[in-house]
């Protein structure tokens, strides 16, 4: 598994939509954050066998493998270390929130500045450029 180098932070972002992973990717890789990027459960999964994010952002609704099924199989395999921010267009957000034991959420369309907050304070505060 790869090893983070001391002061970095990486962030997993799980969604289906490109422009959602592209805008993502360039807002927090600005802040300092390294980014890698899954279009679904699956593909974020085998991702984790490599890596090991600060924290994933996670879309509900996703094909292959959703974001429900992601969990369970983080659950099923004792991965459930790392938080998980929520992010979702369903209107029920808050709640399917707790229901995964994520460490936060954040309704679709969200603020940038807002989840970049949040990201902060998941990982520990902000990065130094």
């Amino acid at each position: 598994m790869a090893r983070l180098r001391a002061g970095e932070r990486l962030v997993l972002v799980i969604d289906d939509d490109p422009d959602i992973l592209q805008t993502l990717g360039l807002c927090l890789s600005s802040e300092g954050y390294r980014v890698l990027m899954a279009a679904n459960g699956k593909e974020a999964l085998d991702i984790l066998e490599r890596e090991h994010p600060s924290v994933i952002l996670l879309d509900l609704m996703m094909p292959v493998m959703d974001g429900w099924q992601f969990v369970a199989e983080l659950d099923h395999r004792g991965q459930r270390d790392v938080p998980l921010l929520i992010l979702s267009a369903d209107r029920s957000v808050q709640g399917h929130a707790q229901q995964l034991r994520a460490s936060g959420h954040l309704a679709k369309p969200f603020d940038l500045d807002e989840l970049l907050g949040k990201v902060q304070q998941l990982t520990g505060g902000a990065l130094a450029n």
